[in-house]
C-alpha cells in the first residue's frame, strides 16, 4: 500500500495530495488563483508562477498535516512534469526534486493529461481497453488506452481547445472569467435557436473550435450592424450545444470503430452540465455495453489527487525521474 505525495502546478492552481493504495485520498489541498486572474480575463503566466512560489510550501505542509503523515512516511514524490505553463510547472518540479533529494525518495514524473484520465479511478476501477475524451482549457483529445499505462492519441484540436473557446466566447458575451462556467449557467435559460458554423478538420477524429468562436463574434457584429437584438442566453445555449455536439460526434465515431469496455470524461470541461447530460443520455444509451465514467466535479479541475492516482500507477510500473529532470511544457503523452 504505497503512499504517494503528489504536486500539481501546471497552470493557476497550487496543489498537493497524498494518495494511498492508488485510489484512497488521504489529503487533497488546492490553492486557487482564479480571483486574481479574473481581473485580467485569463491566466497571466508571470503572475501565476509568482503566486505558486508563495503558496507551494504552505500547500505541501498543510497536505501532510491533513494526512497526518511526515515525509518519512511517503514512498515517492509524484509531480506534474508537463504540459502547462513553463514558469508554473517549474515551481512544482523544483519543489518535488527538493523533497525527493532531502528525504531520499524516488521521483515520479506525471503527464497532466494522464492525471485527468486517472481522476476517474477515484470513481471506479478502470477497465481496459478504454476511450478517454479529454476536454479542458488547453486540451481537447480523444485518447485510446489499450492497457493500463499506454496512451494513443486518436484525435486532437487543430487550433483552440474547447475550454479556451468557452472562455473567449464568454469574454465576448461580457461574462466573468472563467467563461465556461458562466456560459453553462446562462445557457440553461436559453434555447438553441441560432445556427453557428461547425468546423470540419481534415482528420475525422480531430477537433477545431476557432471557426465556431469566430462565428459567434461575427454573429454579434452582424446583429449590431443591422440594429437587431438577440438574447445572450440563446446565443450561449446555441454555442454550447454546437460545441458539445462536435465533441460527441467524434467520440461516437471512435466508439463505433473500437471495442472498448469504458468511455471516460476528463478535464475541466467535464464539469459542463450539458456535456455530462449528453454522455449519460446519448452515448451511454447508444453503447449500453460500454461503461461511461464521469468524474466528480471536484476532480474535473486541476488538482493533485489526480496526479497522485496516476503517479501511483506510474510508480508501480517503474516510472522514475532523475534529479536532472526539468519541466516540459510540451510533454508528449505517447512518449
Amino acid at each position: 500500500m504505497s503512499k504517494i505525495l503528489a504536486i500539481e502546478s501546471s497552470c493557476d492552481e497550487t496543489a498537493a495530495a497524498v494518495i494511498e493504495d492508488e485510489h484512497i485520498v488521504l489529503a487533497n489541498v488546492v490553492a486557487t488563483q482564479i480571483d486574481v486572474h479574473k481581473e485580467y480575463g485569463g491566466v497571466i503566466p508571470e503572475i501565476a508562477s509568482r503566486i505558486h512560489i508563495e503558496n507551494i510550501s504552505m500547500v505541501i505542509n498543510e497536505c501532510l498535516k491533513k494526512a497526518n503523515l511526515k515525509m518519512e512516511d511517503i514512498d515517492a514524490v509524484a509531480f506534474t512534469q508537463g504540459p502547462g505553463l513553463i514558469g508554473s510547472l517549474h515551481v512544482g518540479v523544483q519543489a518535488a526534486k527538493t523533497l525527493a533529494w532531502a528525504f531520499k525518495k524516488p521521483l515520479v514524473p506525471v503527464h497532466h493529461i494522464a492525471g485527468h484520465i486517472y481522476a476517474n479511478r477515484l470513481v471506479s476501477e478502470l477497465h481496459f481497453p478504454l476511450l478517454a475524451l479529454v476536454v479542458s482549457g488547453g486540451h481537447t483529445e480523444l485518447i485510446y488506452m489499450k492497457d493500463e499505462w499506454s496512451f494513443e492519441v486518436l484525435g486532437t484540436t487543430q487550433d483552440d481547445a474547447i475550454g479556451e473557446a468557452f472562455d473567449k466566447v464568454g469574454r465576448v458575451l461580457g461574462l466573468p472569467y472563467p467563461g465556461g462556467v458562466y456560459i453553462d449557467k446562462l445557457s440553461k435559460q436559453g434555447k438553441n435557436i441560432y445556427k453557428l458554423p461547425k468546423p470540419k478538420p481534415e482528420k475525422e477524429l480531430d477537433f477545431s473550435f476557432s471557426g465556431l468562436k469566430s462565428g459567434v463574434l461575427q454573429f454579434i457584429k452582424r446583429m449590431e450592424r443591422q440594429n437587431e437584438t438577440f438574447k445572450p442566453e440563446d446565443l450561449a445555449c446555441s454555442f454550447q450545444e454546437t460545441a458539445i455536439s462536435c465533441l460527441l460526434e467524434r467520440a461516437d465515431k471512435a466508439l463505433a470503430s473500437l471495442k472498448v469496455k469504458q468511455f471516460v470524461l476528463a478535464g475541466g470541461v467535464a464539469a459542463n452540465s450539458c456535456l455530462r447530460e449528453h454522455v449519460t443520455n446519448d452515448l451511454q444509451k447508444k453503447y449500453p455495453n460500454v461503461e461511461c465514467l464521469i468524474p466528480p466535479l471536484s476532480c474535473c479541475t486541476d488538482n493533485a489527487a489526480m496526479i497522485g492516482v496516476a503517479g501511483s500507477v506510474a510508480y508501480r510500473h517503474g516510472v522514475r525521474a532523475g534529479f536532472d529532470v526539468s519541466a516540459d511544457p510540451g510533454m508528449d503523452l505517447e512518449s
